[in-house]
């Protein structure tokens, strides 16, 4: 498994832990200046004993913000990865399941439609804590250098 990337902080990663998507805005994002779609067929998948997570889009808008979105798919009772903190901030987006968002040590339950916000520097973590599997999406803005 790859490691955090430079800035993030959190507990020791787990084996079984899904990996934390590199910040966005590194040297060598691409320019975001072309409207697409993203079939979710299409979109590469990553397994592990947590679920499966899919990299939708990373790179650099024309007005210079840096973003990295990705999408999640977490097994009942499982967390992708221990709670941490970085630079950028992120919202994740809940389609389907009740995740538990550890927001800087307070628990918050949030089901289908709810929208969680990780500010800069604030500890945070998920967790599935519903009975069947949980769908989310996470935008990643800013950077971390």
């Amino acid at each position: 498994m790859a490691g955090l990337p430079a800035g993030a902080q959190t507990t020791q990663m787990p084996p079984d832990a899904m990996p934390v998507p590199a910040p966005p805005g590194l040297p060598g994002d691409k320019l975001l200046n072309t409207p697409r779609s993203f079939r979710f067929e299409d979109l590469p998948v990553v397994k592990n004993t947590n679920g499966e997570t899919r990299a939708v889009i990373r790179g650099v808008f024309p007005t210079g913000e840096a973003v990295e979105m990705h999408e999640t798919t977490l097994l009942p009772g499982h967390m992708p990865h221990p709670p941490h903190k970085h630079l950028h901030s992120e919202f994740m987006l809940i389609r389907e399941g009740q995740m538990e968002f550890e927001n800087d040590g307070k628990p918050e339950r949030v089901g289908p439609g709810g929208v969680m916000f990780a500010a800069s520097n604030v500890m945070h973590g998920l967790k599935n804590v519903g009975d069947t599997t949980a769908n989310y999406f996470v935008v990643a803005i800013g950077r971390d250098a």
